[in-house]
C-alpha cells in the first residue's frame, strides 16, 4: 500500500507498527552459526505484529507468505528480486513458484526456528510487492 501525506490518517498504533516495520526493513541480517536460542512465542507475536498480516506462522515453525501476481514473468521477476535480498543478507528463504503465485517461508534452520533475520528479510520483499 502506498501512503500519500495528503490523505494520510492514521492511529497511533498504525503508526508505530509503520515505524517498526520501516525500521525492521532497514536492518541487516545477522550471522547465526547456532547456539543461540530461536525467539519465544511472545516475541515471534511481537515481530508478526509488525509485519505485513498476510505473514503466519506454519506448521513447521517458520513464517510463510503467498504473494500472487498477473502472469508467470511478473512472479518470475519477483523471485529474482527477493533471491538478491537474500544473497545480500546471506539468509535464505525457501520459495515455491507456480504460474503466478510465489510461496515464500522464512526459518533460520541454524537455529531450529525463528530469529530476527527471518522478519527482516521479510519486510525486505514486502516492500517488492504493491498489491496496489
Amino acid at each position: 500500500m502506498r501512503w500519500s501525506l495528503t490523505n494520510l490518517s492514521l492511529t497511533i498504533s498504525e503508526t508505530k507498527q509503520i515505524i517498526s516495520m520501516t525500521n525492521l526493513a532497514t536492518k541487516h541480517c545477522k550471522a547465526c552459526e547456532g547456539g543461540v536460542e530461536p525467539l519465544n512465542k511472545s516475541e515471534i507475536q511481537r515481530y508478526l505484529d509488525v509485519i505485513d498480516p498476510a505473514w503466519s506462522k506454519g506448521d513447521d515453525g517458520s513464517i510463510k507468505r503467498q504473494f500472487s501476481f498477473s502472469n508467470y514473468w511478473q512472479a518470475t521477476a519477483f523471485v529474482n528480486a527477493a533471491a538478491w535480498i537474500a544473497h545480500t543478507e546471506d539468509h535464505h528463504p525457501d520459495i515455491l513458484l507456480t504460474y503466478n503465485t510465489v510461496d515464500v517461508s522464512w526459518i533460520t534452520h541454524a537455529i531450529g526456528g525463528l530469529s530476527e533475520n527471518d522478519f527482516i528479510c521479510a519486510a525486505k520483499i514486502d516492500q517488492l510487492f504493491d498489491n496496489d
